[in-house]
């Protein structure tokens, strides 16, 4: 009786240690059942195909295949697919209940360091599980899995009707299988599909639209919306924060803009015409070449309204109740301040150049530090003591 140790086609491990009797048909059959596969020929170690028992010999090793060409086991164990540089066997895929027919060569090719690559490049290595059907098991959703399956096969993505890309979930799907050329291809057609921003200005119909759907005692914010050439006049504005916007161009004569925030916010040329801007905040602001006549910036309660540091060149604020008002260091340059009332204000380190200050309330302001050159002192209704205006 000879024996002869059976090894699968291509792999030195696993060998199989059998008696030789009979005819090539029975070892076939004993090898099948060893191995576990359907094995048809037989080779010997330099490859030679057995054709006949009789040239087994006592001891020989064996290499079963199941019809395909013999594979030397010296070369490092790649699988047949690998060596020749093709994967084409087909492959069944049940992802999620639906099943793919694809070739090995499409889940590996295009995308080598992908999730789906891993999978399927070595027969078994990662393990998958399969169904009674012999499908392999993938628990992701079919509709997503299709537009990528189809990108493997040629490259194109073809996405069906019901699919939408702006729902991100074909490139949740490609970031989850790694599929490193879909993923950049998706990003882009997602942010080409975004409407462009709007930068319009708000018009006066819709923010009396804002207006109306928010309470009274709640507190709007407009913070650095643009609302450039909108007519906002006699509106009641009070306490809206409107830090930071653009208000140029826009009229907002008669408007009640009382402890409004306008910090830092654009009122170039604008037109506040007999607003009231009791307790208003309008630091940084500017309102170069605004027109502020006749406004009310005097808060009976005590509440004073600061305008530090703000660019008020060029305005108009003549005729303007401003008792109190903080302008420290605010810019007034050739501004008209004619007949206002500027009693207790703070005008230190305030440049007041080429200001027409004629007519002025100047009682127990504080002007040491501003800059007075060429302002106007005519028909002051209280003698302005030279404390007050010490540069």
């Amino acid at each position: 009786m000879r024996r002869v140790t059976l090894f699968v086609n291509g792999s030195p491990r696993n060998g199989k240690v059998v008696a030789v009797y009979g005819t090539l048909a029975d070892l076939l059959s004993v090898a099948s059942n060893k191995l576990g596969i359907k094995a048809t020929s037989v080779y010997n170690g330099k490859g030679g195909l057995i054709d006949d028992i009789a040239l087994i010999r006592d001891d020989d090793v064996l290499f079963v295949c199941e019809g395909e060409p013999f594979i030397d086991p010296q070369s490092d164990g790649r699988p047949h697919e690998e060596l020749t540089g093709s994967h084409t066997d087909w492959l069944t895929l049940n992802v999620g209940g639906r099943y793919f027919t694809t070739t090995r060569s499409t889940l590996v090719n295009k995308e080598p360091d992908s999730m789906l690559a891993h999978m399927f490049k070595d027969k078994d290595a990662w393990g998958n599980k399969q169904d009674p059907r012999g499908a392999f098991l993938i628990d992701r959703s079919p509709e997503y899995f299709e537009p990528i399956l189809n990108y493997l096969r040629h490259g194109q993505l073809i996405v069906n009707d019901g699919i939408n890309l702006l729902g991100r979930c074909v490139l949740e799907e490609a970031r989850f299988f790694g599929i490193d050329s879909l993923i950049e291809h998706l990003e882009t057609a997602i942010k080409n599909s975004q409407p462009a921003e709007d930068h319009s200005p708000i018009s006066r119909k819709e923010f009396v639209r804002f207006l109306l759907a928010t309470p009274t005692k709640s507190e709007l914010r407009c913070q650095g919306l643009n609302f450039s050439g909108a007519d906002l006049s006699r509106l009641d504005l009070r306490y809206i924060n409107f830090k930071m916007a653009n208000l140029s161009r826009c009229n907002l004569a008669h408007a009640n803009l009382c402890c409004a925030n306008l910090e830092r916010a654009d009122l170039s040329g604008s037109v506040l015409d007999c607003a009231n801007l009791q307790g208003v905040k309008m630091l940084c602001s500017n309102a170069e070449g605004a027109s502020l006549k006749g406004c009310n910036f005097e808060d009976p309660s005590g509440l004073k309204a600061n305008l530090e540091g703000a660019n008020l060149k060029g305005v108009d604020m003549e005729g303007s109740q401003m008792t109190g008002i903080n302008l420290r260091v605010a810019t007034l340059k050739n501004a008209k301040l004619k007949n206002c009332n500027l009693r207790g204000a703070t005008l230190a380190g305030t440049d007041l150049e080429n200001c027409d200050l004629s007519g002025c309330d100047l009682q127990e302001a504080n002007l040491r530090g501003s800059n007075v050159k060429g302002a106007i002192f005519e028909e002051m209704l209280t003698p302005l003591h030279m404390s007050q205006s010490v540069r």
